[in-house]
Parts: C-alpha cells; structure tokens; sequence
C-alpha cells in the first residue's frame, strides 16, 4: 500500500495521533506533515498545505483532521488537483472514491473546545479504511466530471 500523508491542526491532533498508532498496528505506512506537538495556536491551512502537495507529487491520498473538518477540506480544495471530501457516512465515504476519485479524506477531531462534534475512533478507523480501499470506478461520466473541474481550476486561477 502506498503511503498515506496525514496532517492536523490542535484540534484534530489528538485523533490523528491516535490514528498513527493504529495505522501502524495495521502496517499502513504514513508520513506525518504536522503539526508533531499540540500547539494551541497553530492553523489548519498549514497543514492542509503540506499534505496536498505530497498528494499530489507522490500521487497518494491524505487526511486530514480538524475541529469540524470543515476547515481542512476547504484549505486543501484550494490546491489544483486536490478533491478533499468531508463525509460524514460509509455511503459518501465510497461515493467519495468511486465517483469524485477524492484524494484527501477530511475527519473531525473536535478538539477541547467542541469535543462533541469530533469523530469516535472506531468511525473514523472504517472511514480510513474504506478510502484507502475503495478504488476510483474511471467511469465515463465521472471522468468526464473530474475533467470539468479541472477546467475550472484552470479558469479560475
């Protein structure tokens, strides 16, 4: 399996730590992009940032996590390339890979503030699994869908 590139701000550090200790219990191999020490003041689009541009220059896939996951998603759809999806079912997580070939998978951490809207850590242990699992169907019609959006970066930068 190809590496996974993973990145949070202080809101999502705990739930991306403990997703490093799982992920190396099941031998997938991850690079951690940041931030590596809760730092109450740091900022999401940094992270968003650096896990992008490892996606797209080792052509791999990414997560993400933040207070809502809203964040992150939005920083990293700002990268040309990059389809960071934020779902919130299995269903949205396969629709995710096998319609819109998302390469960055965006999870709620929560955080001390908001520790009601976070993921648990079994939700977001199938969510990663189905992402990293879940192949793109190149169908087409979703081709041809991707390739629209594409356009649109171009358009629009």
């Amino acid at each position: 399996m190809n590496k996974v590139y993973l990145g949070a701000d202080h809101a999502g550090f705990d739930l991306k730590e403990r997703i490093k200790l799982w992920l190396t219990a099941q031998k997938i191999p991850y690079d951690d992009c940041g931030n590596m020490r809760l730092e109450r003041n740091d900022d999401y689009p940094d992270f968003a940032e650096k896990v992008a541009l490892k996606v797209i220059k080792h052509n791999g896939k990414g997560i993400l996590f933040c207070g809502s996951s809203i964040g992150v998603c939005i920083a990293a759809n700002k990268v040309p390339q990059i389809r960071a999806a934020n779902p919130h079912t299995l269903e949205q997580v396969v629709r995710s890979r096998e319609d819109e070939d998302a390469n960055i998978l965006c999870l709620s951490g929560g955080g001390t503030l908001h520790p009601q809207q976070g993921m648990s850590f079994s939700k977001a242990q199938k969510m990663i699994l189905t992402f990293l699992n879940t192949p793109f169907s190149g169908a087409p019609r979703h081709r041809r869908r991707i390739k629209k959006i594409q356009l649109l970066e171009q358009k629009y930068r």
